[in-house]
């Protein structure tokens, strides 16, 4: 666990220089919408994830992975720097946080809040802008949705904004009733 928190700061210091140079250069958004996409093709390649993450490929291995990744997708001159520095400087390992640090700094700097949104099931375009006009009047900001599905979570919505968590789901009820019962 300490491993994680200390991911986690190295992340965020990591995205708050990105996020300075970024904005010093105007590119916030460039550099976003580059990111963005390094987090889906994360999500969804096995590959990328293991060369990220083994202690098997070393820094210049995985240097050359996200430059090869970065040019191919066309990055922004100075994200591609970056994933060269970071890998670099071993750190290809805290890629997720510096992501996730800088999408948060970013929605922060537009007066935007950014929320996570977990469902069992996909929502439907109805249910979705029924979520976001809730989290709209609740936080009295404009929220940024990122949805996820989790059919573990069985039923019901999961959101969370910053470091609160609305769980409404029913995994998290049935435990909560299986607690009762058992201290009953």
């Amino acid at each position: 666990m300490a491993d994680d928190s200390q991911a986690s700061n190295v992340g965020g210091r990591y995205a708050q220089a990105l996020f300075d140079l970024a904005r010093d250069q105007n590119a916030v958004a460039a550099v976003e919408a580059d990111l963005k996409s390094l987090k889906t093709a994360l999500a969804e390649s096995r590959d990328l994830q293991l060369l990220l993450g083994s202690p098997a490929f070393d820094a210049e291995a995985k240097r050359r992975g996200l430059s090869a990744i970065a040019q191919r997708a066309a990055f922004h001159a100075t994200t591609q720097k970056f994933l060269g520095l970071l890998a670099a400087n071993g750190r290809s390992g805290a890629l997720s946080s510096v992501i996730t640090g800088f999408e948060r700094l970013s929605a922060e700097a537009r007066g935007a809040v950014s929320a996570q949104v977990t469902t069992a099931v996909p929502l439907t375009p109805a249910q979705a802008q029924g979520v976001q006009q809730a989290l709209r009047q609740a936080l009295g900001k404009d929220p940024e949705i990122e949805t996820r599905v989790d059919p573990a979570i069985l039923g019901g919505i999961k959101v969370r904004v910053g470091s609160r968590l609305f769980d409404a789901s029913l995994k998290s009820k049935l435990d909560s009733l299986k607690f009762a019962l058992k201290r009953a």
